[in-house]
């Protein structure tokens, strides 16, 4: 079977498994509802090869956001740069995020947690979002930490014992190579999955990675395809951080085919296929974990 061949029957067996076991309906997301806020503000200790504290730069602080009339929302996606040891300091910022509980509902990114860590977390969130790296080789080079996915595995596993709990995976991670994000399919398979959310990789101004180019678009739509074969019944979502322009318009239409269930900000060419393909279109206007 040639390659193009082999994409083909991906895709339709992905597109089957996805209308035997969902309704013909896509979401589409605005998250225009939740704030993206950050605990360290625009400092990470572990600078990533893939971001170097760039986005931090889009999010507002914590204390920004308690103040009163401030851009008023009815979510937060709570997240910050990592220590030196793979966590999002949320642990010291705890009153502060009991306030901001009060103002609305909370998606926690945590980075590497331990189980007492977890419990507490998992009280203030009502959803958190994990990020898996792939394999110890891209622990090691893109985050320069002195761990493995055995760690990620078992704070994964506390985080789920406390709380709903959306894994997210960074297609082409490692420069826009794809490789060891197929592994943590085949770590998740074996354990307790709400959703999947999947992100791109994107070349960031500013990074260790900022002339590496996008993974190909048919490596991105084969891994979503193989996702909706091994999680059939599991909700899968492409998340807002990928690539935009051109690659976008054919991301988006090609992760219709492969079965994903939900988009953000999708592009015009995925409201054209998810008509063509029958369809129907419900829009929200919270984070996607959400």
């Amino acid at each position: 079977m040639t390659g193009n061949n082999y994409e083909t029957d991906l895709l339709e067996r992905a597109w089957s498994v996805r209308r035997a076991f969902f309704p013909d309906r896509v979401e589409f997301v605005n998250p225009e509802v939740t704030l993206a806020v950050s605990v360290t503000g625009n400092e990470c200790a572990l600078k990533c090869a893939h971001c170097n504290g760039r986005y931090l730069q889009n999010m507002v602080s914590l204390e920004q956001a308690l103040q009163s009339g401030y851009k008023c929302k009815s979510s937060y996606l709570v997240s910050g740069g990592c220590d030196s040891s793979g966590k999002v300091p949320l642990m010291g910022r705890l009153d502060k995020l009991k306030e901001l509980k009060k103002k609305g509902l909370l998606n926690l990114h945590t980075g590497l947690v331990e189980e007492n860590e977890a419990k507490v977390l998992g009280d203030l969130a009502e959803v958190i979002s994990f990020d898996f790296p792939g394999d110890d080789q891209a622990i090691a080079d893109i985050y320069g930490l002195q761990t493995g996915m055995g760690h990620y595995l078992d704070s994964y596993r506390y985080l789920v014992k406390y709380s709903r709990v959306v894994p997210h995976i960074c297609i082409g991670l490692n420069g826009g190579k794809v490789g060891g994000e197929e592994r943590v399919l085949d770590m998740l398979q074996g354990e307790a999955v709400e959703a999947i959310s999947m992100i791109i990789f994107r070349p960031t101004e500013g990074t260790v990675f900022s002339n590496c180019r996008p993974p190909f678009l048919e490596s991105v739509a084969l891994f979503i395809a193989r996702a909706r074969l091994m999680f059939p019944s599991t909700p899968l979502y492409l998340g807002c951080m990928r690539p935009g322009g051109r690659y976008r318009e054919k991301l988006d239409l090609l992760a219709i085919k492969a079965g994903i269930n939900k988009i953000v900000l999708p592009s015009p060419a995925a409201r054209k296929e998810a008509v063509r393909l029958g369809l129907q279109i419900s829009h929200s206007r919270g984070c996607c974990s959400l």
